[in-house]
């Protein structure tokens, strides 16, 4: 049976994609173009586009108040009436809040117990 070779965190740090001395070597001679351009040729690593990118943001700036507010996504879903789907959606930058929804959330990171008075009235 084969054995499990354990490896120390020392190792992994020095050489964290198990390359070997030739494949080092052939990495480091690389020009920063030609690794563009093997980076840009790989279908499941393309650039973010601006759009993406803002959706990661908003989701991640979500997420931090959702935490901060200490709840679950179903917890902050529930208490500020937003479907749970949706804030799942926001957090994993599939789809970003609009302009309203984006001023909603903004008076909940700032007014949090303001908001749960009105939604309770």
């Amino acid at each position: 049976m084969d054995r499990i070779k354990t490896v120390t965190m020392e190792e992994v740090l020095r050489n964290p994609y198990k390359l070997t001395p030739e494949q080092r070597a052939r990495l480091d001679a690389l020009t920063d173009e030609e690794i563009e351009a093997a980076a840009l040729a790989d279908p499941d690593a393309q650039p973010l586009t601006d759009a993406q990118l803002r959706a990661g943001v908003i989701g991640r700036r979500i997420r931090k108040l959702r935490e901060r507010l200490g709840l679950s996504q179903a917890e902050f879903a529930a208490r500020f009436s937003i479907p749970p789907a949706t804030v799942r959606d926001w957090e994993q930058g599939r789809r970003s809040p609009n302009a309203t929804v984006r001023a909603y959330l903004k008076v909940i990171e700032r007014e949090t117990e303001a908001v749960d008075r009105a939604l309770a009235g």
